[in-house]
């Protein structure tokens, strides 16, 4: 048994570093290690509960739409209301924008780039894909970075500006669109449909759509192997093993997202989980949330019965540093469901949803390296005609927000889905200020550390069984896992 330490990592937002235990060609166990500590919890105490919409969008500069969701929602919580129909599809289609360019971001900059690097040079699609995804000079990443260019523009009229965004209230948007406005918005979600169909799929949105098994999809595949980058990735997931590699707890987690005036969500909420007779999807229950820190640098819990420490609910969760603790080895906390392990992301989406090809392809693949960056994929051919839909019904004239005074005292509880997975914050409020702000991240799910029962993280599962050639210092297998989780740092260590 060796050990190797990777990291810090490039193209990852914010810092990480994992531990591996290796033998015999292949990884035994691995230790997540968030090593950045930033504290906006502790930040975001005894503020006024109104100021936490400028501090929690400041989180991530790659996400901040979704925290600053998250944190109205929260304030709508304790305010009892509901944004007007115009507010919530303003705030859907900023989310969706920030959501979905994510998605082509982690596809062309994060992930595919590895397929580059020269332990691949004696693949006949090597020089291809260098063509193609090479940092900073392949052709398709160029062109998928100016369309998500264009495509944030959208926040430009929606949202005032990007990141950052601070027209997202409690009772919905306060940047109200004309019917010009929406003449303009309708232009660039067509330019960024454009691009999908042409670049990504190189067929229509409403075709990708309509593959519903696997068969449909390699059948799709076949007839033009060479037409679209999606087809390309499937080409290049088949030469290398993706859909065997990397699979993780087996159980996935989804507050669900974009909800409509009437109450409904587009996505559901669920927790997705297999089962020897086959996969079944529970309530969300988010009383059954809880975070252990015992192998964090942090204070844990009251000790239970039996010595150990117990994992606390948002409600009453803490966030103070201890450095010195032994038995750490991350700032991260260890996020449970039910005291299990989940993972999150675009694929729990699809499979709470009941997508009928993520579900025959985690049905025969698991949740693997294969099946989470195909569920982005159809997330994007998904969600954007929905986008087109929602700007529709955006009636001009009418509301975007409505007044919230907030109480005193009280708890509020936002969850909201961020490109990256379930994203929750709790606030508790006392004399007008808050006394607690917990937020529970997309990458704190899946970068978990060990619990007070040992149990390993949904990263720290997936890891184990990865090939590690020989010399390799920064297996490109281990990589492949690690970026299909597309992981952001910085919300981990908020």
């Amino acid at each position: 048994m060796s050990r190797l330490i990777v990291g810090p990592f490039n193209r990852v937002e914010g810092d990480l570093e994992v531990t591996l235990d290796v033998a015999d060609g292949a990884v035994r166990a691995a230790h997540v290690n968030a090593p950045m500590y930033r504290g906006f919890e502790q930040i975001l105490h005894g503020k006024l509960a109104h100021d936490a919409l400028v501090f929690v969008p400041r989180i991530c500069g790659i996400c901040s739409v979704s925290q600053s969701v998250a944190g109205a929602r929260a304030l709508a919580d304790l305010a009892g209301v509901r944004p007007p129909p115009n507010g919530q599809h303003a705030i859907n289609l900023m989310l969706a924008t920030e959501n979905l360019a994510d998605h082509l971001t982690h596809f062309y900059a994060f992930f595919m780039p590895d397929f580059c690097r020269p332990v691949y040079a004696d693949r006949p699609w090597h020089g291809e894909a260098r063509r193609r995804f090479l940092p900073e000079h392949g052709v398709q990443t160029r062109q998928a970075l100016a369309a998500r260019q264009r495509a944030f523009t959208l926040l430009g009229t929606l949202g005032g500006k990007w990141p950052h965004t601070q027209s997202i209230e409690p009772g919905g948007s306060t940047r109200a669109i004309d019917a010009a406005e929406r003449v303009r918005l309708r232009a660039k979600l067509r330019e960024w449909r454009a691009f999908l169909e042409q670049q990504l799929f190189a067929d229509t949105l409403e075709r990708v759509n309509d593959l519903d098994s696997l068969a449909a999809l390699w059948r799709w595949h076949a007839a033009q192997p060479e037409a679209g980058d999606l087809r390309f990735f499937l080409t290049l997931a088949r030469d290398t093993g993706l859909a065997g590699l990397g699979a993780g707890p087996g159980r996935c987690l989804s507050y669900g997202t974009y909800p409509q005036p009437d109450g409904t969500l587009t996505l559901p909420a669920g927790v997705w989980q297999q089962q020897p007779g086959g996969a079944q999807v529970l309530a969300l229950q988010p009383e059954a949330i809880s975070e252990d820190a015992s192998r964090s640098w942090l204070e844990s819990g009251p000790a239970g019965a039996e010595g150990a420490a117990v994992a606390l609910h948002p409600w009453s969760g803490l966030t103070r540093p201890a450095p010195d603790k032994a038995d750490a080895y991350t700032w991260n906390k260890a996020p449970r469901w039910a005291g299990q392990v989940v993972e999150t992301g675009a694929l729990a989406r699809q499979l709470v949803a009941g997508q009928p090809l993520v579900c025959e392809a985690v049905a025969l693949h698991g949740c693997s390296v294969l099946t989470r960056v195909l569920a982005r994929a159809l997330e994007l051919a998904q969600v954007l005609p929905l986008m087109e839909r929602w700007l529709q019904a955006i009636q001009p004239g009418e509301a975007f927000c409505v007044p919230a005074p907030l109480p005193d005292a009280g708890r509020g509880m936002g969850l909201t889905e961020a490109a990256r997975g379930s994203l929750g914050h709790w606030v508790v409020l006392q004399q007008g200020r808050i006394a607690n702000y917990q937020i529970v991240a997309p990458t704190s799910w899946n970068f978990a550390p060990r619990d007070a029962a040992g149990v390993p993280g949904a990263l720290e599962q997936a890891l184990v069984g990865a090939p590690v050639r020989a010399g390799e210092d920064t297996p490109v297998a281990v990589q492949h896992v690690v970026r299909s989780f597309d992981p952001c740092m910085v919300c981990t260590v908020h």
